[in-house]
């Protein structure tokens, strides 16, 4: 398996991953200077007919996009005052040439200001409408409790790093009178109309949840609540619309809070969860029969089904979208969550989702192209307390081990 799934790997990789970042940045803020300076040598050391001022100009107009205004200015004072001080040094400040390359430092300086405001302000406008998107997503995709009808929960929404947009993937967990209720969802696309999209979906979803009493049920009022959303936006077809989704149940068999020990579950094109036994074995819950997206009702038609599983106490349910799994490595390898988690032991969901997100780290070499949701659901086993002690993985040769 290469490198072991465990806590803080990944930021060890992570900050390995940056560290020529790093070193770039501090080269990139060393050049205006070293430039000057090196105009400086170069106008010493050469005879009076060679010039400097291409480099003086340069300086200010490096150090417009990556530093601030201030900075910008203080660069394009520094490369005027170089190249005036240098022509009274050689005597040659009253020479026409000499006034010509002093304007033209000049002139390149306060064009310098004016590329440094530019991009300042689009940066603030870029940075402004990442924090209305963002903060609109939060509104509509809260965090989970932690303890949710008796089951353990946690819960992940990882943005991917190199994209400057906002996601579609999804999740939602509700205690129903018919049991905990899940979905975990990716819709197409990005941005605020994603984010649109997602509020449809998470607002149908509660409603549903608790009016519905089978799971096929929910899934149908799903299907209907984007079909009226394709409808109420003109152009928007089914195809650009639909969201792959897996929906799940875990029922009560009684009053009293304790559970049948199944977990029913319904796929609509999204990709297959995970069960974590307490032994260290792992299950994916593949479907039996393939399905469409929602939203694409009007492509075919059929009956949903949920299919039942065992859900014995100690075991973890994990679900994901295809950030996870389509996440690549530098030779293209996709991330396998089953064969990383496979023999794997974790005290609790959040530490689960700890490591797989330093895992993927790991593997990826520190970001993703995609958005990632990860959602994880425990039934504690008999005796268990709230919360176990934390501990990263079983220790290598202990149980469940594998290389």
């Amino acid at each position: 398996m290469g490198h072991p799934l465990g806590a803080g790997g990944g930021e060890r990789r992570g900050g390995e991953s940056r560290r020529p970042y790093g070193r770039a940045r501090r080269f990139i803020r060393a050049l205006p200077p070293l430039i000057i300076a090196g105009g400086i040598v170069f106008d010493l050391l050469t005879p009076p007919e060679y010039t400097a001022a291409p480099l003086f100009s340069a300086a200010p107009l490096i150090a417009a996009p990556f530093f601030s205004t201030l900075t910008t200015l203080l660069t394009g004072i520094a490369a005027v005052l170089a190249s005036v001080g240098l022509h009274l040094y050689n005597g040659t400040a009253d020479e026409i040439p000499t006034l010509t390359e002093t304007l033209t430092v000049l002139t390149v300086s306060a064009l310098a200001l004016l590329v440094s405001r530019v991009v300042r302000r689009s940066g603030e406008r870029l940075a402004s409408a990442r924090v209305i998107a963002e903060t609109a997503q939060k509104a509509v995709l809260p965090t989970p409790a932690e303890r949710i009808g008796g089951l353990q929960c946690a819960a992940r929404y990882e943005a991917a790093q190199a994209d400057a947009f906002i996601g579609g993937d999804l999740f939602a967990v509700q205690d129903t009178p018919y049991g905990v209720r899940l979905v975990v969802g990716d819709v197409r696309g990005k941005g605020m109309e994603a984010v649109e999209a997602v509020a449809v979906v998470i607002g149908a979803f509660r409603e549903a949840a608790e009016q519905e009493r089978s799971l096929e049920g929910v899934a149908q009022r799903l299907e209907r609540a984007l079909t009226r959303e394709g409808t109420r936006r003109d152009g928007l077809d089914a195809v650009e619309g639909f969201t792959t989704a897996v929906l799940a149940e875990i029922p009560r068999g009684d009053g009293n809070g304790t559970f049948d020990g199944f977990v029913r579950v319904v796929n609509r094109g999204h990709p297959s969860p995970l069960i974590l036994y307490a032994d260290g074995r792992l299950d994916t819950l593949e479907p039996t029969e393939p399905a469409l997206p929602l939203g694409m009702g009007d492509l075919a038609a059929w009956p949903d089904r949920a299919e039942g599983r065992p859900y014995p106490p100690g075991a973890t349910l994990l679900f994901y979208t295809d950030g996870l799994s389509e996440a690549r490595n530098a030779a293209g390898v996709f991330y396998d969550p089953g064969e990383r988690l496979a023999g794997r032991i974790f005290p609790g969901p959040e530490e689960l989702l700890d490591a797989l997100v330093d895992d993927v780290r790991r593997h990826t070499g520190g970001g993703t192209t995609d958005d990632m949701a990860l959602l994880a659901l425990a039934r504690p086993a008999t005796g268990q307390p709230e919360r176990r002690r934390t501990m990263p993985v079983v220790p290598p040769g202990g149980p469940g081990h594998r290389p």
